[in-house]
């Protein structure tokens, strides 16, 4: 069975950062790519970063959080990160990893597998 269970949000200060982590089983971090959305109330979902092992790591981040977000991945845990830095109240929202054949978009039709979500909350 393929699981995904996020963990790491919570409320955090604008400027402030955390780490959101999705744990994966019943499929290796070769064979799907991962990506991150994020919800806010009201809003459509959102492709954050996506990140694939096919052809040497692909990645991609929407413009509003490059240079403060990096994905990253750890094999030996099976776990993709979301590194948020410098985090803005625009960042709040449900952040959720979800998990599709390669390669990474930032579409989520195109996701088949999802986690339960964390939240993320930025004050002000």
């Amino acid at each position: 069975e393929i699981r995904l269970v996020e963990s790491g949000g919570g409320l955090v200060q604008a400027g402030g950062s955390l780490r959101l982590s999705c744990a994966a089983s019943g499929f290796t971090l070769d064979e799907y790519s991962i990506a991150w959305f994020r919800q806010a109330p009201g809003k459509a979902r959102e492709g954050v970063s996506g990140w694939s092992s096919d052809d040497g790591s692909t990645y991609y981040y929407i413009d509003s959080v490059k240079g403060r977000f990096t994905i990253s991945s750890d094999y030996a845990k099976n776990t993709v990160y979301l590194h948020m830095n410098s985090l803005k109240p625009e960042d709040t929202g449900v952040y959720y990893c979800a998990a599709a054949i390669p390669p990474p978009t930032d579409s989520p039709d195109e996701y088949d597998y999802w986690g339960q979500g964390t939240q993320v909350t930025v004050s002000s």
